[in-house]
């Protein structure tokens, strides 16, 4: 193990890290006692507190245990955006001593339904907006529940911020059977059950997809999400109520959920819960609410800083600004430097790693950097083919062996072991990111071992979406690859080749995609092509085409 990263440690903390073996509810419900009358959450202007919190966590924990049937293991699906809804659904579903399974709410109805049976969650919490694409599932497939949120239930005071369409929107759920509403649900008070679930129990399966198509579910216990939950403050030096975070990450993504969500309710702290990006939002909240903690992808930051009423807005309050997903451009982190005097830290985690595995220490904090290996993790930069270790300064395959590690994938045991390797006596997992380390024991990422598609942060699978689009009746072959985008950094296009005598547009194919499939995954650009590159034995060589499409953009 290289331990030249030791000479960077942020100055008191120790190498290792003792996490608690209480459950993740616990954290709720011991920052409910510490502080019940503090706000928990600020939405639009309406505040929520540890208390109200709590007890809306124990309605609602009770009517899964009680109407839907969730028991001890069982898998829940929760799909929204960021809402108080989230933080409630997500605890909830712990203290019916469950399994969460958040989706993103870009997902659409055939996507869903992947999701639902592979995980084999028969309940789901939704919201009102995204409800409409899982109601075809309700009763036609292992769905058997479906709580329905209304973001603006929890809209209790007057604001002068600007309110999406979305948000606003009153209660409209039409009467469906396994179908209740939110403050249905609530109204009943019911009480839950003892709760049972220990360190051990299923806590939360984030899903990820990869180069066979379809996407796997990330099995994490309490003790792996714990991890991460405690360790992400503490790197900063600081656990304390006082904490207030602008939440405007998604929280179904283990960043957002894990060193925001998840960490302020650990710290008791306050989030300030945007659903949606609004550069002019997040900068009045900032200002209003004395945000000192905000956790981000880059094209937020670059969209924030390129607002023309940023002088209105007072960020000097802010005395953390981290992300990952992606590299911060130079030019503006030291914009973000010079108006607040905060370096942004970056990081590195995958959902295998519910969030960080690797961190920029405070104190040295480099740009481009995916950080040093933090509390409790041995990272190791090794030959994907020989499978040994690689001098300093040489490129080779991220492994990565810690607590926060997750333990396998859902139903998919050929994979999990694919995944994992001994070295040294340890289980690693691979990463399937390549990288190098640096002479002080930084971590720099260079190329992808694995087909993958960064897009603002959100990882698109060209396996999955290739799968997807050879259901349109046009598309004889198709190859997915990465396009650069000004403002996601990468954006997906596809190569197609079409069937004798169709005659689709790109416009029709992209429109198609959009019914289909997520809008992050939907091809921004399209290619007619006659034929595709091919190996002797027939497989399309999708790297041929990236270089080609690299070589052309330059």
């Amino acid at each position: 193990m290289n331990t030249a990263h030791y000479a960077h440690w942020p100055q008191g903390l120790p190498h290792h890290l003792i996490a608690p073996e209480t459950s993740v509810y616990e954290n709720l419900h011991i920052s409910a006692m510490r502080y019940p009358d503090k706000p928990a959450i600020i939405f639009y202007d309406s505040v929520l507190t540890y208390a109200q919190l709590h007890q809306e966590v124990l309605a609602l924990a009770g009517y899964l245990q009680q109407e839907c049937g969730v028991k001890r293991g069982d898998r829940v699906l929760l799909d929204m955006q960021n809402c108080p809804q989230f933080v409630i659904g997500f605890y909830a579903i712990l203290r019916a001593d469950a399994m969460v399974v958040p989706v993103n709410p870009m997902l659409m109805t055939d996507e869903l339904s992947h999701y639902i049976s592979d995980s084999g969650a028969q309940t789901a919490l939704v919201s009102q907006d995204v409800f409409p694409r899982l109601l075809p599932l309700v009763g036609h497939s292992g769905l058997q529940h479906a709580v329905v949120a209304t973001y603006s239930d929890h809209l209790t005071r007057d604001t002068s911020l600007t309110i999406p369409d979305i948000v606003r929107a009153p209660r409209d759920v039409a009467a469906h059977p396994g179908v209740t509403t939110w403050q249905d649900a609530i109204a009943h008070q019911y009480v839950p059950a003892p709760h049972l679930a220990s360190s051990d129990d299923l806590a939360c399966m984030p899903y990820t997809s990869g180069t066979t198509g379809k996407p796997k579910g990330c099995i994490h216990n309490h003790r792996s999400v714990m991890f991460n939950i405690v360790g992400s403050p503490t790197w900063s030096g600081a656990i304390v109520p006082t904490h207030v975070a602008l939440a405007v990450l998604p929280f179904f993504h283990v960043t957002g959920m894990q060193s925001v969500m998840n960490a302020m309710i650990y710290c008791g702290g306050t989030l300030v819960i945007l659903p949606r990006w609004d550069r002019d939002a997040a900068g009045q909240l900032i200002t209003r609410y004395h945000v000192t903690n905000w956790t981000l992808v880059p094209p937020m930051m670059i969209d924030f800083l390129s607002n023309p009423r940023l002088p209105e807005y007072d960020i000097s309050k802010l005395t953390r600004v981290s992300g990952g997903g992606a590299a911060m451009p130079a030019a503006i982190a030291q914009k973000l430097l010079d108006l607040s005097g905060q370096v942004y830290m970056e990081g590195y985690g995958l959902s295998e790693t519910m969030a960080p595995s690797h961190l920029n220490p405070p104190q040295r904090m480099k740009q481009q950097c995916l950080g040093i290996p933090y509390f409790n993790v041995d990272s190791r930069v090794v030959d994907p083919t020989t499978l040994q270790e690689v001098k300093q300064g040489e490129t080779g395959e991220i492994w990565i062996h810690g607590p926060q590690v997750f333990q396998g994938y859902w139903n998919d045991a050929q994979k999990t072991a694919e995944s994992f390797a001994e070295l040294d006596g340890k289980r690693f997992f691979r990463s399937g990111d390549l990288g190098y380390i640096d002479e002080e024991g930084f971590f720099f990422f260079t190329d992808r071992l694995k087909r993958m598609i960064n897009a603002s942060g959100f990882k698109v699978w060209p396996a999955e979406v290739e799968s997807m689009m050879y259901q349109h009746p046009a598309i004889q072959e198709c190859c997915i690859i990465a396009a650069q985008d000004a403002y996601r950094g990468e954006t997906v296009k596809a190569v197609i080749v079409k069937k004798p005598g169709a005659q689709a547009t790109a416009e029709d194919i992209m429109t198609w995609a959009h019914e289909k499939m997520a809008a992050y995954k939907v091809p921004r650009f399209v290619e007619f092509v006659d034929t595709l590159p091919k190996s002797g034995t027939g497989k399309v060589m999708w790297r041929t085409l990236q270089e080609k499409e690299a070589a052309a953009r330059q």
